[in-house]
């Protein structure tokens, strides 16, 4: 079986993929504490569901990765 090496600029890049998916669902999460005007206690409360939706962001993100690299690779030959 072939051994895979992960690189450390990969990490990295993965890395900072995730952080930004959850900064983008803790701010859909500030918008909607604000549009619903709920309390500040909102943002600890709904953490787990935030780390949810970033896992989900994420997910989806890698998704597209794949498909755009698949048909760049599909067409490259």
């Amino acid at each position: 079986m072939k051994d895979t090496v992960i690189t450390t600029k990969r990490k990295k890049t993965e890395l900072i993929s995730f952080i930004i998916c959850f900064l983008i669902a803790n701010l859909l999460n500030i918008y909607a504490i604000i549009r619903y005007n709920t309390t500040a206690w909102e943002m600890l409360t709904s953490l787990g569901f935030v780390l949810i939706a970033s896992l989900i962001l994420y997910g989806i993100w890698i998704l597209i990765r794949l498909v755009f690299f698949g048909i760049k690779k599909a067409f490259s030959k």
